[in-house]
């Protein structure tokens, strides 16, 4: 275990490595996001009604 000063100077030191994203980047990962979001939404939608047909129709035939 370290001592506490040299821990806090370790901290220090890899905290200052850090590449922080700008505003742009974030902007921009953060459209993509809700771009996928939503992509993937219609995505199961779509998958849920298709799914949903299928039963419904066999439960015509057989019912």
């Amino acid at each position: 275990m370290a001592n506490p000063i040299q821990f806090i100077n370790q901290t220090r030191s890899e905290i200052a490595k850090i590449t922080w994203p700008t505003r742009r980047e974030v902007m921009l990962t953060t459209v993509m996001v809700f771009i996928m979001a939503a992509l993937t939404s219609v995505f199961f939608a779509l998958v849920d009604l298709l799914i949903r047909s299928g039963l419904q129709g066999l439960l015509s035939i057989f019912g």
